[in-house]
């Protein structure tokens, strides 16, 4: 326990002396976490950057996330890890491939901005001479060992949680720290969207507005009529155009979304991978969605956004800036941070968030999207 405390001690109050402008020229940087999570990495890979102009930075993430990091031009490679369900032999063989892919980069800095198991495994192996990785209250046995330097920031729940990922860059003293988010789309991922959308006889002729009702987590999603009723709103009010955006497997939720719909939306769910969601997204002049991964995306390449929000805090998963509005039930309880209430994965400030609740927010968000 006390060799932990001092590591702690170290991490908090000594930053890791720089040799010369350039000490760590192999750096790996790992997100083990959902999408939205790595797009909320950005800002610390630009700092990395920004620091570190010459050095060799891969960044190691989910499958998923690939594209969103084949797309950022601060990074230099992608390293990705897979959940697949192989015969043992083959399991072996793959791991094996991928150990000698992770030790040929020859890395000396590794840096682990979460506190699971598997990326300070990862870290420990890289065979970085220096490691950074969040304190873990509950790594004792191991788990925090691995690390030369552990960080425990100061109390996170108001923070932006982009800055939760540069908290963990504290020890290299990095000068500047833009917390803002920022995807450069390729000029393959736009000429993808334009046949795309054009494949869908969107009209290009009015405001396109994208609406994203769907979040890995049941307990951040409206009801299915009110979204309903949102997107005959603002498409019989304003005139625009609404997408509906979503992953291959929540295509048919939005199905049933169009089918509550007096108007016309156009389903574009599992028709785009994450990297031409973000082109798509591009074309749109605003967009509307519950906390999830598409909000930051949005966010991300520069277009306004309305969050909508139940249980989990805007304070921390809302995208900064005055182009960017959240709206929630006016409960005492909201947010609890809580997965649903009691954590029932049952959200009532969501079930029971109106049009009308929103509406004041939602036509102010609109006349500045689309005008």
């Amino acid at each position: 326990m006390k060799r932990l405390k001092k590591k702690e001690e170290l991490a908090d109050r000594s930053p890791l002396p720089a040799a010369h402008p350039q000490p760590y020229r192999r750096i790996l940087l790992i997100q083990l976490g959902d999408i939205g999570d790595v797009i909320l990495t950005l800002p610390a890979i630009k700092a990395l950057r920004e620091n570190f102009p010459e050095s060799r930075l891969v960044v190691c993430v989910r499958e998923k996330a690939r594209e969103i990091i084949e797309d950022c031009p601060w990074a230099s490679a992608v390293m990705t890890v897979r959940k697949e369900k192989k015969r043992l032999k083959a399991a072996i063989l793959d791991q094996a491939h991928w150990m000698r892919e992770l030790r040929s980069h020859r890395f000396d800095l590794a840096i682990d901005l979460r506190t699971g198991t598997r990326g300070a495994i990862i870290a420990a192996l890289s065979g970085a001479g220096t490691r950074i990785g969040r304190f873990a209250a509950d790594g004792r046995l191991w788990r925090n060992r691995v690390f030369t330097h552990l960080v425990t920031p100061p109390d996170e729940a108001s923070q932006y949680a982009a800055e939760h990922n540069l908290n963990i860059l504290r020890p290299l003293c990095l000068k500047g720290r833009d917390r803002a988010l920022q995807i450069t789309i390729p000029s393959h991922r736009k000429q993808t969207a334009i046949r795309l959308l054009s494949s869908e006889k969107i009209p290009m002729d009015r405001p396109i507005l994208a609406f994203h009702p769907f979040s890995l987590w049941k307990y951040k999603e409206w009801q299915v009529n009110s979204c309903a009723e949102l997107i005959d709103d603002v498409q019989l009010r304003y005139g625009v155009t609404v997408i509906i955006t979503g992953s291959t497997e929540e295509r048919g939720r939005a199905d049933q979304v169009v089918a509550r719909c007096r108007t016309q939306p156009f389903n574009l769910a599992g028709k785009t991978s994450i990297g031409e969601l973000a082109a798509v997204l591009s074309a749109c002049r605003g967009f509307i969605g519950v906390d999830t991964a598409a909000l930051h995306l949005a966010a991300a390449v520069g277009i306004p956004t309305l969050g909508i929000f139940g249980p989990s805090p805007a304070v921390c998963w809302a995208p900064r800036g005055s182009r960017h509005t959240i709206v929630s039930k006016n409960m005492p309880c909201v947010p609890c941070r809580r997965k649903g209430c009691q954590n029932s994965e049952i959200s009532q400030c969501l079930n029971e968030l109106t049009l009308e609740d929103i509406h004041e927010e939602l036509s102010r968000f609109i006349a500045s999207a689309v005008t």
